[in-house]
């Protein structure tokens, strides 16, 4: 066939997008380069895919019948990548990728050790910043893939579920609530809050199963909102109020005694983490071979 799935690839990416100008920064393409594409494939099929106007192009009729199957070669394609990165061992290259703070800070730490020494000439840069920011950066082209704490829906986003995790309240040692094995939901109203930042995932998980248990956040006594998991660590430790957060970064401060962990009664704050990136990318097989890691390894060992 005189037409590939790379040009299949700018098509979609043109029509999901409106715009060649668009399409060209997504694919990190010149706008020459994207129009040379797609005439290409206009040319093999015999007909225009596109209504081009000063401000947005529009599929025709035969653009809008070809973007299913452009949809689907692409799906499979990444189908594809992933059923094959478990072959593949002798990858190379450097993966750039954004990670919300609980999982850059305590959970990747304990996994690129394994995966490096599985996939040895892959190295990775990792930028830890909140999930709100990974958003905009994976949006605006900065990163290629995020992981973050919570759910992103976004027309504009692919996302998809990585690895698990569950939220806990802790409290400082000798803390009132600790006489209980599961804390009561009213009783949290009682007792000053220090929380993470607006905008991080821990927050909006523990937001979120806490109204659905009926326990309005606005009852809640905040006192305090830090921009690190490490820095409410440190601030319920010195009594200053309890808080939630992700059992995962807990492990040290609990096997020394200097904070309490307890469960909620009647609420889960169970959880995933999420990989995103950009509905029209294809990640690079290495990206995709990391993702698979995380998806299909029993990472219990090393957390």
């Amino acid at each position: 066939m005189a037409h590939n799935f790379h040009q299949l690839h700018i098509f979609f990416t043109v029509a999901e997008k409106g715009s060649f100008s668009l399409a060209a920064g997504a694919l990190h393409m010149t706008q020459p380069a994207v129009t040379m594409q797609i005439q290409s494939l206009e040319d093999y099929f015999g007909t225009k895919l596109f209504i081009r106007s000063t401000k947005r192009v529009e599929l025709t009729e035969a653009g809008r019948t070809l973007l299913p199957f452009a949809r689907r070669s692409i799906d499979l394609i990444r189908e594809t990548d992933i059923s094959m990165s478990k072959f593949t061992h002798m990858l190379e290259g450097r993966l750039h990728l954004g990670a919300s703070l609980t999982v850059g800070e305590y959970i990747l730490p304990r996994l690129l050790g394994p995966f490096g020494q599985e996939y040895p000439h892959i190295s990775i840069s990792m930028k830890v910043i909140n999930t709100k920011q990974i958003l905009e950066e994976v949006l605006n082209h900065q990163l290629t893939f995020g992981l973050v704490e919570a759910e992103v829906n976004h027309p504009d986003l692919h996302t998809e579920a990585v690895l698990s995790d569950e939220l806990k309240l802790i409290l400082p040692k000798d803390h009132p609530l600790g006489r209980f094995d599961k804390v009561p939901v009213d009783e949290l109203r009682e007792y000053p809050f220090v929380l993470r930042e607006q905008g991080s995932g821990t927050r909006r998980v523990m937001e979120e199963e806490l109204e659905r248990a009926g326990c309005e956040v606005s009852s809640l006594k905040i006192v305090m909102e830090l921009g690190s998991t490490g820095a409410v660590k440190s601030a319920v430790e010195a009594g200053l109020g309890v808080s939630v957060l992700s059992q995962s970064s807990l492990k040290h401060e609990a096997a020394l005694g200097v904070l309490q962990v307890r469960d909620v009664e009647g609420v889960s704050f169970a959880r995933s983490f999420h990989a995103i990136y950009l509905g029209s990318t294809l990640l690079p097989i290495s990206a995709v071979t990391f993702l698979t890691f995380l998806r299909e390894r029993d990472l219990s060992q090393w957390l």
